[in-house]
This record gives structure tokens, C-alpha cells and sequence, in this order.
């Protein structure tokens, strides 16, 4: 009977309507939160309110708006609730409320201190960290004092101690005098850091086809470091992106011993052998397949062997690449073989390549030395009578080094930073006549941050040094031109002109390029997207005073998608005088 009787009255209630109408007078977005928040406007679908039921809610609504405006930063505003009756206008009685919210209140004065190691540390780094904490401090002076941005500057400086050398860390004190009248906020806040935790031992979970030490040796965490978040994320980064996992999870316990803190790692094993098919299509070789095995543990020899093919109208090849897994010094051996063609249009290359190297990849640095044999051949119409010098018909051993040094803020879509690679090396032709040649390739990228967006600076230098009858396969020489490189010109497009319209491999390449880059906007605030302009300059000859330069302008798109940097840019070729459509994805350097 109860239950059938509360059914009774809130259909009653609902078919009389309302008991009052709400309006609130204040400014936006002060009204907007008063509109949504206000406990009063609840009360509104109870139809049988009395006087003094009424009375007692306007009185409760005035504490309610008080408590609302001070989370906005208004601690003094003048706030009015008036009761209109019903009449022939109004078939409801109306409540109004009008609110004068006044000067919000400003923060005055900033008062951040700190206990534990960070306060008595004379180390730079903490001596760094305490500055950065106070210089990043999100609530300054002269900001309007609001609870939630006092919550968010809180959690952003408690934040920047958690995430280096001391992951224990806590908020200790706070206060927030605020001054009704005066309209001022003063703020205190003591952080208490905890001891300082340095890297301990690596334990692994999830391992049973690989050897565990393969995470300790890819996620490279010295024992002894002090604690860094980032440096654990970007070990994750490097084990997800090894090969050998699908997914690696890195967590430090604060409750373990600060001198020697066990680092987990929770990993997901990538399964030995994996197959991957891929149909697509490039605006600089066509439509194309693509297969890719791997096995991630070759039998006898323990390395990983992945073998791609790739079946394109341009630029078809197979490819097999053996890796070691990494030492205890962090080098690992490598061993490449790979056959391709290449057609240009006019003549067709077959290439051969096989390398053996060591290889060693750091946090910001990758070297590396090799050894390894190329051979190179071309086909081109028979009426045209070109040398092997001129085509890069040749074989030849060759033994060099590389170096890469990255300074990047992201490595994944970089806004600032810049990064130098280089590989030098020495060989020596086979054939009838053997030639000794030295090559030296440069390349360097930089990011110029502006006020809105920035410049990308990408610059390459290479040199074939030799006398000029060494037969030096065309896997040694230059061609440049395509996506990654000259935009406007078909891929390898860039060469040295030989007869019949042809273009051969150079012994010098030279390749700058400028691009603005600017993310696009939504209702004010930066999207994924961004547009992009840019000129793109390459030259190719045998002697300096051969370099004639070819220049591409356009303009495109970028978007920082889930799995990575996709761009699409519209190049004119002014040489050419052409139109063409690039499309590139990821960033390497």
C-alpha cells in the first residue's frame, strides 16, 4: 500500500508540474553553474512545498551559490533571492536569483617548500629539480584563485618530484588564506620528497620463451641510477618496439629499499614465428605486396631471422636479416643479405648486398661497424651505348662505420630537437682493374620551434671519392628525389643526365629542405593535425660544378595518428613543371 501510495503522488506530482520556476541572473559562466549545481532547482518537481519548507530552501540556496561562486574564485559576492508569485504572466511561482559576483580573488603571495632528500640535497640534479618545481609552479601571482586550478597546480608540482629520483613522494602541508574582503589568496604548500631511490635489480614476469636477460639488457637501466619515469618509459618503448614482445610494463615500488629499488618488468612475449601480409600502395613505386616472416629464435643459433619480400613495380626485392640478440655490453652482431631491381622508367638495375655488422643502440646514440659486398648491373635500350662507369655496373668491398646521435623531444613525432647521423667508410672495386674509393654520407634534421608551429630543417651531404674510371656499383652511388627526400620528382628522379634522357648514379648528393609546420585549430585549441609548406632542394653530379639544383614547393597535411606520423603533401616539381602526390608515414632518424 505504501509503495502504491508514493506511485500516486509522484504521478500527481508530475501531472500538476512544477512547484516553482528557477532563474538565475549572473554573469556566464557563472550562471551556467549556478543553473546546474544549485541544490534549490531539485526541489522545484515537489509540488506541496509550504511557506515555511519554501523559506528554509531560499535560505539553504543562498549558503549553496556562496560555496559554488568561492570554487570560481568569488569569496564576496552580493547575492539577492526573491519569490515572485503566481499570476495571469507566471502560472507558477518564481524564484530569482540575482548574484553580483564581484573582483575574483588573486592569488598574492606563493609559498612552496620542501622536506626529505630534495630539501637537504646539495646534488645538481636536485638542485634542479627544486627550481623546476617552483619556476613550473601553475598558480602564480596574479592568477585567479580557483579550487580547481589550486587542486591542478598542486598535483602538477607534486607530479614533477614523483617523476625523478623520488617516487615516494607527498604533498605534506597546504593552506590557502584567502581574504574575502581584500579579494587575495595566499597559498602554502610543502612537499615532502622521501628518501632518494636508485635503481636495483630487474625482475621479470611473463618470460618462458626468451631469455630474461634480454630485458635487462634492451630496457639498458644501470643499477644505481636514481629513479627516472621517463628513462622506464622509454624502456618500455624499446622492449614493446624489440621484437621480442608485444607489450612490457616497468613499475619501481616505492615500498622497496630506495638504495637498491627492484624494477618489475611485466612482459608479453611476441610468439616465435609470425607472419605478416600487407597490400598498399605508394605515390612513388605504385601498388604493392608485401610478406614478412619472422622468427624470433632460430634454431642452433638463437638469433632472429626476418625475411621480407616485397613485390612492386619500381622497386620489387627479398631480404633476409639476421639478429643477434644484444650482449652484455649492449653491441650485437648483424647479418644482411638482400637482391632488388629498380626501374626507373628507362633502365633497369639489378643490386645484390650482403653485410655483416655490429651494432650498438643507446639511449641517444646508435654506432655501429660493418663490412659488406655489393654488386650492381643495368639493362638499359640497347640503341643507347653507356658505360659501366656511367651506370654503376660494377662490384666492390666495402667496410665502414656509422654514428647517430638523436636529441629529440619525442622520437615518435618530435616538435623540438634535432639529430646528426653520419656513416664513413672505405672500399675496393673487384673486376679487371681494382680501385680503392672512400664514401662519406651526412644527414642532419632540427626542429625550430616558433610562436606558432616550426620550421623542420633536413640537410644531406654524401661524396664518392675516387678516380674517375673506378667501376663503383650503384648501391654506392646517389640518387635522391621522392617522399622522403625532393618532393615533386618521382623517387631516385634526382641523378646525374646521360644520354637519352637518362639518369645515372652520382658520386656527390646534396639535399636541403625547409618546411613550416603548424598545427590546425578547433574551437582554439590544437588538433592532431597539422598543414605544412615547404621547399625541397637536391643536386646530384660526378664533379662539384656538375650540381644543378632541382627544387620542389607544396604544401600537405600531417596527422599524429595512434600508430604513428602520417603525412600527405602536394609538390610541384619546378624543373619538371608537375604536379605530383606524396604520401610518407612514421618518422626515422
Amino acid at each position: 500500500m505504501a509503495v502504491s501510495a508514493l506511485l500516486l503522488f509522484a504521478g500527481a506530482a508530475r501531472a500538476e508540474g512544477p512547484a516553482f520556476d528557477l532563474v538565475v541572473q549572473a554573469p556566464q559562466p557563472l550562471r551556467e553553474l549556478l543553473d546546474r549545481h544549485l541544490e534549490l532547482g531539485r526541489f522545484r518537481a515537489v509540488a506541496d512545498l509550504d511557506e515555511a519548507e519554501l523559506a528554509r530552501l531560499i535560505t539553504l540556496a543562498d549558503r549553496d551559490a556562496r560555496e559554488l561562486l568561492a570554487t570560481q574564485g568569488h569569496f564576496a559576492p552580493k547575492i539577492t533571492i526573491t519569490r515572485e508569485p503566481a499570476g495571469a504572466a507566471t502560472p507558477r511561482p518564481r524564484l530569482l536569483v540575482r548574484v553580483e559576483p564581484g573582483e575574483p580573488a588573486r592569488v598574492t603571495d606563493v609559498r612552496i617548500t620542501f622536506e626529505g632528500d630534495l630539501a637537504q640535497s646539495a646534488e645538481a640534479d636536485a638542485i634542479a629539480q627544486r627550481e623546476a618545481v617552483v619556476a613550473g609552479w601553475a598558480l602564480p601571482a596574479g592568477r585567479v584563485f580557483t579550487q580547481a586550478a589550486w587542486d591542478d597546480a598542486k598535483m602538477q608540482a607534486l607530479q614533477a618530484v614523483l617523476a625523478r629520483r623520488y617516487p615516494a613522494a607527498r604533498i605534506a602541508a597546504t593552506e590557502a588564506d584567502v581574504d574575502a574582503a581584500a579579494g587575495t589568496a595566499r597559498l602554502a604548500v610543502r612537499i615532502d620528497s622521501g628518501p632518494l631511490y636508485r635503481l636495483g635489480p630487474v625482475r621479470v614476469a611473463g618470460m618462458s620463451l626468451y631469455d630474461p636477460q634480454l630485458v635487462e639488457r634492451l630496457s639498458r637501466l644501470p643499477p644505481g641510477s636514481p629513479f627516472d619515469r621517463a628513462r622506464l618509459l622509454d624502456a618500455q618503448a624499446r622492449l614493446a618496439a624489440s621484437g621480442w614482445f608485444d607489450s612490457a610494463f616497468l613499475h619501481v615500488d616505492p615500498q622497496t629499499d630506495p638504495e637498491a629499488a627492484v624494477v618489475q618488468a611485466t612482459v608479453r612475449e611476441s610468439p616465435l614465428r609470425k607472419w605478416v601480409l600487407g597490400i598498399g600502395f605508394t605515390t612513388d613505386g605504385g601498388p604493392r605486396l608485401s610478406a614478412e616472416h619472422t622468427h624470433n629464435r632460430v634454431p642452433w643459433l638463437g638469433w632472429r631471422a626476418i625475411t621480407r619480400a616485397q613485390a612492386e613495380r619500381r622497386n620489387p626485392f627479398l631480404q633476409a636479416d639476421l639478429t643477434a640478440p644484444p650482449e652484455a655490453n649492449g653491441w650485437h652482431w648483424t647479418l644482411l643479405g638482400r637482391t632488388e631491381k629498380l626501374d626507373d622508367g628507362e633502365r633497369i638495375t639489378q643490386a645484390q648486398r650482403l653485410r655483416l655488422g655490429r651494432a650498438r643502440a643507446e639511449d641517444r646514440f646508435d654506432r655501429g661497424f660493418f663490412v659488406q659486398l655489393d654488386r650492381a648491373s643495368s639493362r638499359e635500350p640497347a640503341a643507347l651505348r653507356l658505360t659501366d662507369v656511367e651506370t654503376g655496373d660494377g662490384s666492390a668491398v666495402f667496410a665502414g662505420v656509422t654514428w647517430t646521435g638523436r636529441w629529440f623531444d619525442d622520437l615518435q613525432a618530435p616538435t623540438r630537437g634535432w639529430g646528426l647521423g653520419a656513416e664513413v667508410g672505405a672500399g675496393l672495386t673487384f673486376g679487371s682493374r681494382r680501385e680503392p674509393f672512400q664514401r662519406t654520407l651526412v644527414r642532419g634534421l632540427a626542429y625550430q620551434p616558433l610562436a606558432e608551429g616550426r620550421i623542420q630543417w633536413r640537410g644531406e651531404a654524401a661524396a664518392v671519392f675516387a678516380r674517375s674510371e673506378a667501376r663503383i656499383p650503384a648501391t654506392q652511388l646517389f640518387r635522391t628525389g621522392g617522399a622522403t627526400s625532393v618532393r615533386g620528382y618521382a623517387y631516385q628522379d634526382i641523378g646525374v643526365p646521360l644520354a637519352g634522357g637518362q639518369v645515372g648514379p652520382g658520386r656527390l648528393m646534396m639535399v636541403g629542405s625547409a618546411e613550416w609546420q603548424r598545427p590546425l585549430r578547433r574551437e582554439g585549441l590544437p588538433t592532431a593535425l597539422e598543414s605544412a609548406l615547404f621547399v625541397d632542394v637536391g643536386a646530384v653530379g660526378d664533379e662539384p660544378g656538375d650540381l644543378r639544383a632541382k627544387v620542389g614547393v607544396g604544401g600537405g597535411v600531417r596527422w599524429k595518428s595512434p600508430v604513428g606520423l602520417l603525412e600527405v603533401a602536394l609538390a610541384w616539381g619546378v624543373q619538371p613543371r608537375r604536379v605530383r602526390l606524396h604520401f610518407n608515414a612514421g618518422f626515422v632518424f
